[in-house]
């Protein structure tokens, strides 16, 4: 089997079947009762870790091609980004039907006022942006140095999502420190790895 049939008959099923699992689980929950006391603050808070965790994924495909010298890793950074913005982009929705009714109104004024969903809104924006440009079409629409410079934005909306995760989370921080940990090590990972021995540019989308 080559490399190329590797990640089509096999990876990529695996990827799918593991990137939709979190929300089959919370679909679940939902039809047999199983959500927590506040349902919908237990989904927000659900999908936006998800997000977050697949978001942090994404950005160690880079520094693990570089470690294991599999090339191919780069050919599913693209649908890991793509499934941290779409339970980003659930996250989102749960806040906007449940607790804004869908008040566009309400949604620019939350923005506006409340930093924490500043903050949190900014890394949707960003990541949306990545997910429209992911594709190789844009690759070679925007030009390879552009979009590099581009997709560099997924260490903001990291950053910005992590700033989210803490101020949403009114007094108990151990998780986000958990997370912030994480996040730390995988930039202290990639900027080792960076001044060690600078990557080749492989034209395929998604940064990590």
């Amino acid at each position: 089997m080559t490399e190329a049939q590797l990640i089509r008959r096999i990876v990529k099923p695996v990827l799918w079947v593991a990137g939709l699992g979190p929300l089959a689980y919370q679909v679940w929950a939902f039809l047999t009762g199983h959500l927590e006391a506040e349902p919908v603050k237990g989904m927000e808070h659900f999908t936006g870790r998800t997000a977050i965790i697949i978001l942090f994924i994404t950005l160690t495909i880079t520094p693990l091609r570089r470690l294991t010298g599999w090339n191919g890793l780069i050919k599913v950074r693209r649908l890991i980004g793509l499934f941290a913005f779409f339970y980003a982009l659930i996250h989102f929705s749960i806040f906007l039907v449940f607790d804004l009714e869908l008040s566009f109104g309400d949604l620019t004024k939350e923005v506006v006022e409340r930093p924490w969903i500043t903050v949190g809104f900014s890394a949707l924006l960003i990541l949306a942006v990545l997910a429209i440009t992911s594709p190789l079409a844009m690759v070679r629409r925007l030009g390879g140095k552009r979009w590099r410079a581009i997709h560099r934005l997924i260490y903001l909306a990291a950053i910005l999502g992590m700033v989210h995760f803490f101020w949403s989370q009114k007094k108990d921080i151990r998780l986000p420190l958990i997370y912030a940990t994480v996040l730390g090590a995988i930039f202290a990972m990639k900027l080792f790895l960076a001044r060690r021995r600078p990557v080749s540019p492989v034209p395929a989308a998604g940064a990590g």
